[in-house]
């Protein structure tokens, strides 16, 4: 029989993907009583598996977005501010050569990219002579100008878990391998089942109102949970990304151009490689089945051999991921012209509400979760006022070009630590790395080695306060240590995550046990 739960919530999430997460946080901020469950991992979705950018959108542009633009240009520092240790700018470099974009064009629309945000911490476009500059090195010479800008980089799934830390310090139940598998409604109330994944257990809770925030299942949730039928509303584009050993050793970016109007991005990523994507192609396939094809391998490795004076392959892929956009379904006859905005579609019945959120963007999801908070206000009525613009998410109270300093202290109070870990473990949790690591004296205080600068104390926190399950929740979401551990190292964090989660389940039995000795 599934547990009921007494406690009746303002607000029921269902995903745990950046929009989720973000209202949870925005809600649990205002006062609002919040329970989010996701049914595998935070940022599991379509939230890990992104570019990585804050950025406008520069190609929108030519959709003539200007409303989209302006408010992703806008975001970028407000976010960079938020959480500038996992934030941080970018300067891109757009190559240029005979029979791309008209020159006056790329000028005019870098020109409103500059100005529609009104920014003040990014500097401007500039032009730059490839041909006598270092950062026309790894291109082909053809390409004898271009211009430079500037966006912002995002450890993206970081972004959904600080969030999450936030949300939960607030008050918000933010649960992970929890499946919504039923909802109905009885006296102005939602009536929620959901399915632990790890264990099966039944659990059901009662709201006054349901987010929908599933991302590329939302339609699933719909007929599934809801039991609406023929539910059609989003359009699945997969978006795919090859790594690759480090192609350049400078700082920038590349934003590319190709002959079928696409862009595609070259990225520093994680000091040793560089990041290649992404495709735009509709999936055609369940959002659960999700992987490169070797045809979008192919298709990356040809556009950046069109740039590159070394050429690439695909034998020297050392990884790759793909992600599913769940576009809100505008009939656009090709997948990278779909809408990349958000659709909020709100049902209100009955004396209960209901918000489904269709499509959007990493960068706008907290404007996202304002727009959804107005709605939830007019239903519930007002606790509290916005207050996210302003805010920091957890480890971020530091300058927007504080990491420096940071790792300044951080390497002063741990001289035992490499500054290939510090570095990490700024970008990753910022000032929260005092509190992981506290008093510790030496290596051996930190406890199991599990590589690549990975101790037992970090791999505890994550479990205790970031609700890692899994070696791939630790080594691919709470950070990308994944790309340097080789298959033992993962077979031993493995044990170790076995052996802490049952030692963790005994003692949950004898403490059940002991409270049922007491009553008796």
């Amino acid at each position: 029989m599934p547990e009921h739960s007494e406690k009746i919530y303002d607000i029921f999430i269902a995903g745990g993907g950046i929009n989720g997460i973000g209202v949870a946080r925005d809600a649990a901020g205002r006062g609002y009583s919040v329970c989010l469950c996701e049914m595998n991992d935070f940022a599991s979705g379509t939230s890990s598996n992104s570019t990585k950018l804050i950025h406008g959108g520069l190609r929108y542009l030519e959709y003539y977005k200007f409303r989209l633009v302006q408010e992703s240009l806008k975001e970028r520092e407000v976010l960079l501010k938020m959480a500038p240790h996992i934030i941080w700018p970018m300067r891109f470099i757009l190559p240029h050569s005979k029979g791309m974009r008209p020159a006056w064009l790329l000028r005019l629309g870098l020109f409103l990219y500059d100005h529609l945000g009104f920014r003040k911490i990014l500097p401007g476009t500039s032009h730059i002579k490839l041909n006598k500059s270092v950062f026309g090195s790894p291109l082909k010479s053809n390409f004898k100008f271009g211009y430079e800008y500037s966006d912002c980089w995002v450890d993206d799934s970081r972004l959904v878990i600080l969030n999450a830390i936030d949300a939960a310090s607030k008050g918000a139940n933010i649960q992970n391998y929890c499946k919504v598998t039923n909802v109905s409604k009885s006296d102005g109330l939602w009536s929620i089942t959901t399915t632990n994944s790890i264990d099966g257990k039944q659990r059901v809770s009662k709201a006054k109102s349901f987010i929908n925030a599933s991302g590329p299942w939302i339609d699933d949730v719909l007929e599934s949970s809801f039991k609406k039928k023929n539910s059609k509303n989003v359009r699945l584009v997969r978006g795919s990304h090859i790594v690759v050993n480090k192609l350049f050793d400078h700082d920038r970016s590349y934003i590319c151009q190709n002959n079928d109007n696409r862009i595609f991005f070259m990225i520093p990523y994680e000091d040793k490689f560089t990041l290649i994507g992404t495709t735009d192609i509709d999936h055609g396939q369940s959002a659960g089945k999700v992987e490169i094809s070797e045809e979008e391998q192919l298709y990356i490795c040809k556009s950046a051999n069109e740039y590159l004076n070394t050429e690439i392959s695909l034998k020297d892929i050392v990884w790759s991921y793909s992600g599913v956009r769940p576009l809100y379904d505008d009939g656009a006859s090709e997948a990278q012209d779909a809408t990349r905005d958000y659709v909020i579609k709100v049902e209100e019945q009955d004396s209960s509400l209901m918000v489904n959120i269709f499509g959007g963007k990493i960068t706008t999801y907290r404007r996202l979760s304002e727009s959804i908070l107005k709605h939830v206000e007019g239903f519930l009525g007002k606790r509290g006022n916005a207050w996210t613009e302003k805010s920091s998410l957890p480890g971020g109270d530091i300058a927007v070009d504080g990491q420096i300093d940071l790792n300044t202290k951080l390497h002063k109070k741990y001289p035992f630590l490499t500054e290939e870990t510090i570095k990490r473990l700024v970008r990753s949790y910022g000032t929260i790395s005092f509190d992981i690591f506290g008093g510790a004296e030496n290596l051996e205080s930190l406890g199991e080695h599990f590589g690549s600068g990975l101790y037992e104390r970090e791999v505890n926190y994550l479990i205790q306060e970031e609700w890692s399950r899994t070696s791939d929740d630790i080594l691919f979401r709470r950070s990308k240590l994944g790309l340097s551990f080789s298959k033992d190292k993962i077979k031993k964090l493995d044990l170790y995550l076995d052996d802490f989660f049952k030692a963790s389940s005994h003692s949950k039995n004898d403490e059940l046990k002991s409270k049922m000795v007491e009553k008796v």
